[in-house]
């Protein structure tokens, strides 16, 4: 029958019953089981079989490596430089213990001293803790996402049909079946929240609003093939708290909002992310704030204490560190959030690197771009942890509060608990942490100075 059709209607044809078939398969196996928050599997199969792929490769390199003798790279896991626990003071004493005949606490200045700080400005400059902080975190095995892993040299015709293969897979397959998945999920909450925006307020609008978000969420999820580990759940924020997380990737809201309800707080946004956001707070009580707002502390502390306040509203979900790290540490906490008196539900998220690079480097790619690299690697493959609630102790200010929580997080995601503020990454050092270290040195020399005296 095809045949007595002329050729422009046979590729009509084809490519509708392509498309039929394409979004049969969407709403059979991805977006009717995203409703229901039930899964068939498939990611984990997915997962495994890359892992095992990767490990082939990997071996496939180094054995390789070896036969043609080309050095190994090997990545600084834990930095090049090995550093002690150890205080200004005691450094300073063994400085002048080796260099010195002078008692170890005599009071005055010492040329020999100026070592020490010699010694910490060097180390700062090779291995800075700071700025590869917002840098991808190195990899020990390749993950055929790039052909410029630094171990990569041309070793085998396979080796480089699979990378090839990968590469089809990637983007003839995988990414315009994420596009519409993508596409899918924010047409839904689009529609979803405004209509149920125009329901008068009630526990039906309030059942709808939450089960509309969490569709829609779920469905984005499987748009970046998301594999998510939840661990104790029964720690979930609850209503009139704050949850409180590290801080990777713009992902981070839609992993965590696939799992519970939130009320989000951010600023707002023109063009799509502005329909987006007009569209979810006729649903839901979330916490925009406009351009000039965001700059007023103390507006964006009120909104957040009476949001708290009222008990039958959703928790907040705030990410406190303000900008994005690489999933290797975490970074000062804003005291913003710890002022409020409220609860304060800690969650840890911790992504694998294996798969693909979640951490959003916006001083580097816009989000186009991003957006664009999520979709093209294999897959998010993330853990997130719920820590047990915390509050505010009467002794503590909210700086230890934040320090508090930030410590509990890192602890239970495997990351490396900073001091340092995050806006490091735009901005300079500020003149206090110098003044800091100066203040210390001081009151070593002024404190020993005292103590003789007195005795």
């Amino acid at each position: 029958m095809f045949l007595l059709l002329p050729f422009d209607s046979l590729v009509v044809n084809l490519l509708g019953i392509s498309i039929t078939v394409l979004f049969t398969l969407l709403l059979v196996f991805i977006i009717v089981p995203a409703i229901f928050g039930v899964s068939f599997g498939i990611r984990k199969v997915y997962m495994k079989t890359l892992l095992k792929i990767f490990q082939w490769a990997t071996l496939r390199i180094e054995r390789g490596a070896k036969e043609k003798n080309h050095p190994l790279y090997k990545p600084y896991v834990n930095g090049i430089i090995a550093k002690e626990p150890t205080s200004l003071e005691e450094e300073i004493k063994e400085i002048r213990r080796s260099g010195s005949g002078k008692a170890l606490d005599a009071p005055e200045f010492e040329l020999s001293d100026i070592f020490y700080f010699c010694r910490k400005g060097i180390e700062t400059i090779m291995d800075d803790e700071v700025t590869k902080r917002f840098s991808a975190e190195e990899l020990e095995s390749w993950n055929l996402l790039s052909r410029t892993n630094y171990n990569f040299q041309y070793i085998s015709l396979r080796l480089t049909v699979l990378w090839g293969l990968g590469v089809l897979i990637r983007y003839c397959f995988l990414l315009p079946l994420r596009i519409a998945l993508a596409f899918t999920g924010i047409s839904l909450l689009v529609t979803g929240t405004t209509v149920v925006g125009y329901l008068p307020n009630g526990r039906c609008k309030e059942f709808l609003s939450k089960h509309v978000h969490l569709m829609c969420y779920r469905i984005c999820v499987r748009a970046l093939t998301a594999i998510i580990t939840y661990h104790d759940r029964e720690n979930r924020p609850r209503n009139g708290g704050i949850c409180v997380a590290n801080h990777t990737s713009p992902i981070d809201v839609i992993i965590l909002a696939s799992d519970g309800y939130y009320a989000m707080v951010g600023q707002v946004h023109g063009g799509l992310m502005g329909v987006i956001q007009r569209a979810m707070v006729k649903a839901c009580p979330h916490v925009w704030f406009e351009r000039s707002e965001v700059k007023d502390r103390h507006l964006v502390a009120k909104r957040l204490t009476e949001h708290v306040q009222d008990k039958s509203k959703l928790p907040i979900l705030i990410f406190p560190e303000g900008t994005c790290i690489n999933n290797t540490s975490v970074m000062m906490f804003k005291k913003g959030s710890f002022e409020t008196g409220a609860t304060v539900y800690p969650v840890a998220i911790k992504y694998d690197p294996q798969f693909g690079d979640a951490f959003f480097n916006s001083s580097k790619y816009g989000m186009v771009t991003y957006l664009l690299r999520m979709m093209t690697s294999w897959a998010i493959v993330c853990s997130v942890w719920y820590l047990p609630p915390m509050t505010r102790q009467p002794e503590e200010d909210a700086v230890q509060f934040a320090n508090r929580v930030k410590s509990a997080i890192a602890r239970q995601g495997g990351l490396v608990d900073l001091l340092w503020d995050g806006g490091l990454k735009r901005e300079k050092v500020k003149d206090t942490f110098k003044e800091e270290q100066q203040k210390l040195y001081s009151k070593m020399i002024v404190g020993n100075h005292e103590d003789r005296s007195r005795s």
